[in-house]
Protein backbone atom coordinates (compact mmCIF):
# COMPACT_ATOMS: atom_id res chain seq x y z
CA UNK A 1 0.00 0.00 0.00
CA UNK A 2 1.35 3.42 -0.99
CA UNK A 3 -0.57 6.13 0.81
CA UNK A 4 -3.98 6.32 2.45
CA UNK A 5 -5.80 6.66 -0.88
CA UNK A 6 -4.18 3.73 -2.69
CA UNK A 7 -6.81 2.05 -4.85
CA UNK A 8 -8.81 5.27 -5.34
CA UNK A 9 -9.06 6.50 -8.94
CA UNK A 10 -9.57 10.18 -9.73
CA UNK A 11 -10.44 11.80 -13.05
CA UNK A 12 -9.57 15.50 -12.94
CA UNK A 13 -11.15 17.67 -15.63
CA UNK A 14 -10.08 20.92 -13.99
CA UNK A 15 -7.28 23.30 -14.94
CA UNK A 16 -5.38 26.31 -13.60
CA UNK A 17 -4.86 26.07 -9.80
CA UNK A 18 -7.81 25.07 -7.53
CA UNK A 19 -8.66 21.67 -9.04
CA UNK A 20 -5.13 20.57 -9.98
CA UNK A 21 -3.83 21.47 -6.51
CA UNK A 22 -6.69 19.46 -4.96
CA UNK A 23 -5.97 16.41 -7.09
CA UNK A 24 -2.23 16.75 -6.40
CA UNK A 25 -2.91 16.39 -2.68
CA UNK A 26 -4.97 13.27 -3.39
CA UNK A 27 -2.23 11.92 -5.66
CA UNK A 28 0.46 12.58 -3.05
CA UNK A 29 -1.43 10.25 -0.73
CA UNK A 30 -1.72 7.38 -3.16
CA UNK A 31 -4.72 8.08 -5.38
CA UNK A 32 -4.38 7.26 -9.06
CA UNK A 33 -5.05 10.62 -10.71
CA UNK A 34 -5.60 11.09 -14.43
CA UNK A 35 -5.75 14.74 -15.45
CA UNK A 36 -7.78 15.32 -18.59
CA UNK A 37 -7.56 18.50 -20.66
CA UNK A 38 -8.28 19.51 -24.22
CA UNK A 39 -4.92 20.19 -25.91
CA UNK A 40 -6.13 23.60 -27.12
CA UNK A 41 -5.70 24.83 -23.52
CA UNK A 42 -1.97 24.15 -23.70
CA UNK A 43 -1.69 27.20 -25.96
CA UNK A 44 -2.84 29.48 -23.13
CA UNK A 45 0.43 28.92 -21.27
CA UNK A 46 -1.49 28.14 -18.07
CA UNK A 47 -0.41 24.54 -17.58
CA UNK A 48 1.29 24.71 -14.18
CA UNK A 49 3.29 21.50 -14.45
CA UNK A 50 4.55 21.45 -10.85
CA UNK A 51 0.95 20.58 -9.86
CA UNK A 52 1.06 17.38 -11.89
CA UNK A 53 3.46 15.24 -9.85
CA UNK A 54 2.23 11.71 -9.13
CA UNK A 55 -0.36 12.06 -11.93
CA UNK A 56 -0.95 10.87 -15.44
CA UNK A 57 -2.08 13.28 -18.15
CA UNK A 58 -4.46 12.66 -21.03
CA UNK A 59 -5.28 15.25 -23.67
CA UNK A 60 -8.86 14.66 -24.75
CA UNK A 61 -11.49 16.57 -26.70
CA UNK A 62 -14.71 16.10 -24.71
CA UNK A 63 -16.74 18.00 -27.32
CA UNK A 64 -16.44 15.03 -29.66
CA UNK A 65 -18.49 11.85 -29.31
CA UNK A 66 -15.39 9.69 -29.53
CA UNK A 67 -13.63 11.76 -26.88
CA UNK A 68 -16.63 11.44 -24.61
CA UNK A 69 -16.66 7.68 -25.20
CA UNK A 70 -13.05 7.52 -23.98
CA UNK A 71 -14.02 9.47 -20.88
CA UNK A 72 -16.91 7.14 -20.06
CA UNK A 73 -14.65 4.11 -20.36
CA UNK A 74 -12.32 5.76 -17.86
CA UNK A 75 -15.23 6.63 -15.57
CA UNK A 76 -16.40 3.02 -15.41
CA UNK A 77 -13.94 2.23 -12.61
CA UNK A 78 -13.37 5.75 -11.25
CA UNK A 79 -14.15 6.80 -7.70
CA UNK A 80 -13.93 10.58 -8.01
CA UNK A 81 -14.41 13.17 -10.74
CA UNK A 82 -13.23 16.76 -10.25
CA UNK A 83 -14.18 19.64 -12.55
CA UNK A 84 -13.82 23.40 -12.44
CA UNK A 85 -16.02 24.61 -15.28
CA UNK A 86 -18.59 27.34 -14.88
CA UNK A 87 -22.00 25.95 -13.86
CA UNK A 88 -23.74 24.37 -16.84
CA UNK A 89 -20.63 23.67 -18.93
CA UNK A 90 -20.22 20.09 -17.75
CA UNK A 91 -23.90 19.44 -18.55
CA UNK A 92 -23.42 20.75 -22.09
CA UNK A 93 -20.48 18.39 -22.47
CA UNK A 94 -22.53 15.51 -21.08
CA UNK A 95 -20.15 14.83 -18.19
CA UNK A 96 -22.10 16.47 -15.36
CA UNK A 97 -23.00 14.81 -12.07
CA UNK A 98 -26.61 14.00 -13.00
CA UNK A 99 -25.57 12.25 -16.20
CA UNK A 100 -22.59 10.47 -14.64
CA UNK A 101 -24.56 9.39 -11.57
CA UNK A 102 -27.11 7.51 -13.71
CA UNK A 103 -24.41 5.26 -15.14
CA UNK A 104 -21.95 5.23 -12.24
CA UNK A 105 -23.80 5.85 -8.94
CA UNK A 106 -20.72 5.22 -6.77
CA UNK A 107 -18.76 8.12 -8.23
CA UNK A 108 -18.14 11.16 -6.05
CA UNK A 109 -18.36 14.25 -8.21
CA UNK A 110 -16.73 17.49 -7.06
CA UNK A 111 -17.31 20.83 -8.80
CA UNK A 112 -15.10 23.78 -7.86
CA UNK A 113 -16.40 27.18 -8.94
CA UNK A 114 -16.04 30.79 -7.93
CA UNK A 115 -19.53 31.34 -6.58
CA UNK A 116 -21.20 27.92 -6.42
CA UNK A 117 -23.76 26.02 -8.45
CA UNK A 118 -26.70 28.23 -7.52
CA UNK A 119 -27.40 31.74 -6.28
CA UNK A 120 -27.32 35.09 -8.09
CA UNK A 121 -23.56 34.94 -8.85
CA UNK A 122 -23.40 31.40 -10.28
CA UNK A 123 -22.71 32.56 -13.84
CA UNK A 124 -20.26 35.34 -13.01
CA UNK A 125 -16.67 35.17 -14.15
CA UNK A 126 -14.04 35.80 -11.53
CA UNK A 127 -10.58 35.17 -10.17
CA UNK A 128 -8.95 35.05 -6.75
CA UNK A 129 -9.14 38.82 -6.20
CA UNK A 130 -12.87 38.86 -7.00
CA UNK A 131 -13.67 36.11 -4.52
CA UNK A 132 -11.61 37.83 -1.81
CA UNK A 133 -13.43 41.07 -2.55
CA UNK A 134 -16.89 39.51 -2.46
CA UNK A 135 -16.21 37.65 0.80
CA UNK A 136 -15.20 40.85 2.63
CA UNK A 137 -11.58 39.76 3.07
CA UNK A 138 -9.89 42.10 0.63
CA UNK A 139 -11.32 45.05 2.54
CA UNK A 140 -9.21 44.02 5.55
CA UNK A 141 -5.89 43.73 3.67
CA UNK A 142 -3.64 46.71 3.00
CA UNK A 143 -2.58 50.01 4.56
CA UNK A 144 -5.00 51.89 6.78
CA UNK A 145 -4.95 54.99 4.60
CA UNK A 146 -4.67 53.26 1.23
CA UNK A 147 -6.59 50.95 -1.07
CA UNK A 148 -7.09 47.23 -0.43
CA UNK A 149 -3.96 45.24 -1.35
CA UNK A 150 -4.08 42.12 -3.49
CA UNK A 151 -2.15 39.31 -1.73
CA UNK A 152 0.76 37.82 -3.65
CA UNK A 153 -0.63 34.32 -3.12
CA UNK A 154 -3.91 32.74 -4.21
CA UNK A 155 -5.83 32.51 -0.95
CA UNK A 156 -9.22 31.89 -2.53
CA UNK A 157 -8.04 29.30 -5.03
CA UNK A 158 -6.25 27.15 -2.46
CA UNK A 159 -7.77 28.09 0.91
CA UNK A 160 -11.35 28.49 -0.29
CA UNK A 161 -11.24 26.01 -3.17
CA UNK A 162 -8.59 23.27 -3.15
CA UNK A 163 -8.58 22.57 0.58
CA UNK A 164 -12.36 22.50 0.93
CA UNK A 165 -12.59 20.29 -2.14
CA UNK A 166 -10.21 17.76 -0.58
CA UNK A 167 -12.21 17.83 2.65
CA UNK A 168 -15.51 17.45 0.79
CA UNK A 169 -14.21 14.55 -1.28
CA UNK A 170 -12.85 12.72 1.77
CA UNK A 171 -16.13 13.25 3.64
CA UNK A 172 -18.03 11.85 0.67
CA UNK A 173 -15.71 8.83 0.58
CA UNK A 174 -16.48 8.13 4.24
CA UNK A 175 -20.21 8.49 3.55
CA UNK A 176 -19.93 6.13 0.58
CA UNK A 177 -18.42 3.49 2.84
CA UNK A 178 -21.75 3.46 4.66
CA UNK A 179 -24.23 4.09 1.84
CA UNK A 180 -22.45 2.59 -1.14
CA UNK A 181 -23.44 5.63 -3.18
CA UNK A 182 -21.49 8.67 -4.32
CA UNK A 183 -22.71 12.25 -4.14
CA UNK A 184 -22.21 15.75 -5.49
CA UNK A 185 -19.70 18.05 -3.76
CA UNK A 186 -20.42 21.72 -4.52
CA UNK A 187 -17.37 23.84 -3.67
CA UNK A 188 -17.64 27.61 -3.98
CA UNK A 189 -14.33 29.36 -3.43
CA UNK A 190 -16.19 32.41 -2.15
CA UNK A 191 -18.21 30.29 0.30
CA UNK A 192 -14.96 28.77 1.53
CA UNK A 193 -13.50 32.20 2.24
CA UNK A 194 -16.33 33.31 4.48
CA UNK A 195 -15.03 31.18 7.35
CA UNK A 196 -11.77 33.13 7.21
CA UNK A 197 -13.76 35.96 8.79
CA UNK A 198 -14.34 33.97 11.99
CA UNK A 199 -12.22 36.17 14.27
CA UNK A 200 -13.02 39.50 12.57
CA UNK A 201 -16.71 38.62 12.90
CA UNK A 202 -16.22 37.79 16.57
CA UNK A 203 -14.38 41.05 17.29
CA UNK A 204 -17.03 43.03 15.47
CA UNK A 205 -19.75 41.23 17.42
CA UNK A 206 -18.31 42.01 20.84
CA UNK A 207 -17.33 45.61 20.02
CA UNK A 208 -20.28 46.60 17.87
CA UNK A 209 -17.88 48.72 15.84
CA UNK A 210 -17.00 48.48 12.15
CA UNK A 211 -13.63 46.98 11.27
CA UNK A 212 -10.91 49.09 9.67
CA UNK A 213 -8.05 47.99 7.49
CA UNK A 214 -4.75 47.71 9.43
CA UNK A 215 -6.32 49.12 12.59
CA UNK A 216 -7.52 46.02 14.39
CA UNK A 217 -6.16 43.81 17.17
CA UNK A 218 -4.57 41.33 14.75
CA UNK A 219 -3.67 43.87 12.10
CA UNK A 220 -1.24 46.64 13.12
CA UNK A 221 -3.37 48.37 15.74
CA UNK A 222 -0.97 47.63 18.59
CA UNK A 223 2.78 47.29 18.86
CA UNK A 224 2.45 43.68 20.02
CA UNK A 225 1.06 42.47 16.67
CA UNK A 226 2.84 44.38 13.96
CA UNK A 227 5.70 44.48 11.49
CA UNK A 228 8.82 46.61 11.75
CA UNK A 229 11.50 47.59 9.28
CA UNK A 230 15.09 46.82 10.24
CA UNK A 231 18.34 48.64 9.49
CA UNK A 232 19.01 46.54 6.36
CA UNK A 233 15.55 47.11 4.87
CA UNK A 234 14.21 43.75 5.98
CA UNK A 235 11.29 43.29 8.36
CA UNK A 236 10.52 41.67 11.69
CA UNK A 237 7.08 40.20 12.36
CA UNK A 238 5.93 40.57 15.97
CA UNK A 239 3.09 38.38 17.23
CA UNK A 240 3.43 38.87 21.01
CA UNK A 241 -0.30 38.81 21.56
CA UNK A 242 -0.48 37.12 24.97
CA UNK A 243 0.69 39.37 27.79
CA UNK A 244 3.47 37.00 28.88
CA UNK A 245 5.01 37.15 25.40
CA UNK A 246 4.62 40.93 25.34
CA UNK A 247 6.39 41.27 28.68
CA UNK A 248 9.24 39.06 27.50
CA UNK A 249 9.56 41.19 24.37
CA UNK A 250 9.61 44.43 26.32
CA UNK A 251 12.37 43.02 28.51
CA UNK A 252 14.41 41.85 25.52
CA UNK A 253 14.13 45.34 24.00
CA UNK A 254 14.89 47.08 27.34
CA UNK A 255 11.48 48.71 27.29
CA UNK A 256 9.91 47.29 30.45
CA UNK A 257 8.08 50.57 30.97
CA UNK A 258 5.59 49.41 28.31
CA UNK A 259 4.97 45.96 29.80
CA UNK A 260 1.66 46.96 31.39
CA UNK A 261 0.59 49.24 28.52
CA UNK A 262 0.12 46.59 25.83
CA UNK A 263 -3.40 47.68 24.86
CA UNK A 264 -3.38 51.22 26.24
CA UNK A 265 -5.18 53.33 23.64
CA UNK A 266 -3.63 56.61 24.78
CA UNK A 267 -0.10 55.20 24.42
CA UNK A 268 -0.71 52.97 21.41
CA UNK A 269 0.89 55.15 18.71
CA UNK A 270 3.71 56.27 20.98
CA UNK A 271 4.71 52.65 21.66
CA UNK A 272 4.51 51.72 17.98
CA UNK A 273 6.72 54.68 17.02
CA UNK A 274 9.23 53.73 19.71
CA UNK A 275 9.32 50.13 18.48
CA UNK A 276 9.89 51.37 14.94
CA UNK A 277 12.88 53.40 16.08
CA UNK A 278 14.36 50.51 18.03
CA UNK A 279 14.00 47.92 15.27
CA UNK A 280 15.69 50.22 12.76
CA UNK A 281 18.85 50.11 14.87
CA UNK A 282 19.84 46.56 13.88
CA UNK A 283 19.63 44.23 10.91
CA UNK A 284 17.03 41.46 10.75
CA UNK A 285 19.74 38.83 11.30
CA UNK A 286 20.98 40.69 14.36
CA UNK A 287 17.47 40.80 15.80
CA UNK A 288 17.07 37.08 15.22
CA UNK A 289 20.23 36.55 17.24
CA UNK A 290 18.90 38.79 20.03
CA UNK A 291 15.60 36.94 20.27
CA UNK A 292 17.09 33.47 19.80
CA UNK A 293 14.85 31.01 21.62
CA UNK A 294 13.19 33.67 23.77
CA UNK A 295 9.42 33.40 24.17
CA UNK A 296 8.66 36.59 22.27
CA UNK A 297 6.85 35.41 19.10
CA UNK A 298 9.15 37.40 16.82
CA UNK A 299 10.72 36.33 13.55
CA UNK A 300 12.25 37.71 10.41
CA UNK A 301 9.96 38.18 7.41
CA UNK A 302 11.57 35.69 5.07
CA UNK A 303 11.74 36.89 1.45
CA UNK A 304 9.94 34.67 -1.02
CA UNK A 305 13.13 33.68 -2.81
CA UNK A 306 14.63 32.37 0.44
CA UNK A 307 11.66 30.35 1.66
CA UNK A 308 12.63 27.05 0.03
CA UNK A 309 16.09 27.30 1.55
CA UNK A 310 14.79 27.91 5.07
CA UNK A 311 16.31 25.42 7.55
CA UNK A 312 12.86 24.76 9.05
CA UNK A 313 11.46 23.42 5.80
CA UNK A 314 14.61 21.46 5.03
CA UNK A 315 14.47 19.81 8.45
CA UNK A 316 10.77 19.03 8.03
CA UNK A 317 11.25 17.53 4.58
CA UNK A 318 9.09 20.23 3.04
CA UNK A 319 11.54 20.86 0.20
CA UNK A 320 12.21 18.21 -2.39
CA UNK A 321 14.22 17.95 -5.59
CA UNK A 322 12.37 15.86 -8.16
CA UNK A 323 13.53 14.85 -11.59
CA UNK A 324 11.43 15.64 -14.64
CA UNK A 325 11.11 13.28 -17.54
CA UNK A 326 13.69 15.32 -19.46
CA UNK A 327 16.29 14.68 -16.77
CA UNK A 328 16.08 18.18 -15.32
CA UNK A 329 15.89 18.44 -11.54
CA UNK A 330 13.37 20.89 -10.10
CA UNK A 331 12.94 21.96 -6.50
CA UNK A 332 9.38 21.73 -5.26
CA UNK A 333 7.25 21.70 -2.12
CA UNK A 334 7.07 18.68 0.10
CA UNK A 335 3.94 17.00 1.44
CA UNK A 336 2.42 19.10 4.20
CA UNK A 337 -0.04 16.49 5.50
CA UNK A 338 2.09 14.08 7.50
CA UNK A 339 0.69 10.68 8.46
CA UNK A 340 2.69 8.22 10.54
CA UNK A 341 1.37 4.92 9.16
CA UNK A 342 0.40 5.85 5.58
CA UNK A 343 2.57 8.81 4.58
CA UNK A 344 2.33 10.50 1.23
CA UNK A 345 5.17 10.17 -1.24
CA UNK A 346 6.71 11.34 -4.49
CA UNK A 347 6.30 8.47 -6.93
CA UNK A 348 6.48 10.06 -10.37
CA UNK A 349 7.70 13.43 -11.68
CA UNK A 350 5.23 16.02 -12.96
CA UNK A 351 3.38 14.72 -16.00
CA UNK A 352 3.84 16.54 -19.27
CA UNK A 353 0.80 17.60 -21.26
CA UNK A 354 -0.66 14.52 -22.98
CA UNK A 355 2.28 12.40 -21.85
CA UNK A 356 0.22 9.34 -21.02
CA UNK A 357 -2.22 9.35 -23.95
CA UNK A 358 -0.97 6.11 -25.42
CA UNK A 359 -0.54 4.32 -22.08
CA UNK A 360 -4.04 5.20 -20.82
CA UNK A 361 -5.80 4.34 -24.06
CA UNK A 362 -3.92 1.05 -24.39
CA UNK A 363 -4.98 0.10 -20.86
CA UNK A 364 -8.58 0.82 -21.88
CA UNK A 365 -8.24 -1.70 -24.72
CA UNK A 366 -7.75 0.64 -27.68
CA UNK A 367 -5.60 -0.84 -30.45
CA UNK A 368 -2.57 0.88 -31.95
CA UNK A 369 -4.60 1.71 -35.05
CA UNK A 370 -7.48 3.16 -33.01
CA UNK A 371 -5.12 5.30 -30.94
CA UNK A 372 -3.48 6.62 -34.10
CA UNK A 373 -6.89 7.50 -35.58
CA UNK A 374 -7.85 9.36 -32.40
CA UNK A 375 -4.61 11.31 -32.63
CA UNK A 376 -5.01 12.04 -36.33
CA UNK A 377 -8.55 13.29 -35.79
CA UNK A 378 -7.49 15.58 -32.90
CA UNK A 379 -9.52 13.64 -30.35
CA UNK A 380 -6.36 13.30 -28.26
Amino acid sequence: MTGSLAGIKVLDLSRLLPGPYCSMLLADHGAEVISIEDKRFREDGLFFETLYRNKKHLSLNLKSKRGKAVFYRLAADADIIIEGFRPGVAARLGVDFTTIHKSFPRIIYCSITGYGQDGPYRDRAGHDVNYLATAGILDLIGPADGPPSIPGVQIADIGGGSMNAVIGILLALVARNHSGTGQFVDISMTDGLLGFLSLPHYFHHISGQPLHRSRELLSHRYACYNTYETRDGSYIAVGALENRFWKHLCTALHMDMYAELQFDEAMRETIIDRFRDVFRQRSAAAWEAVFGDEDVCCCRVVPFQEALDHPLFKARGMVADIEHGDGQTVRTFGIGIRLSATPGSFRTPPAQFGQHNHEILAELGYSEAEIERLRADNII
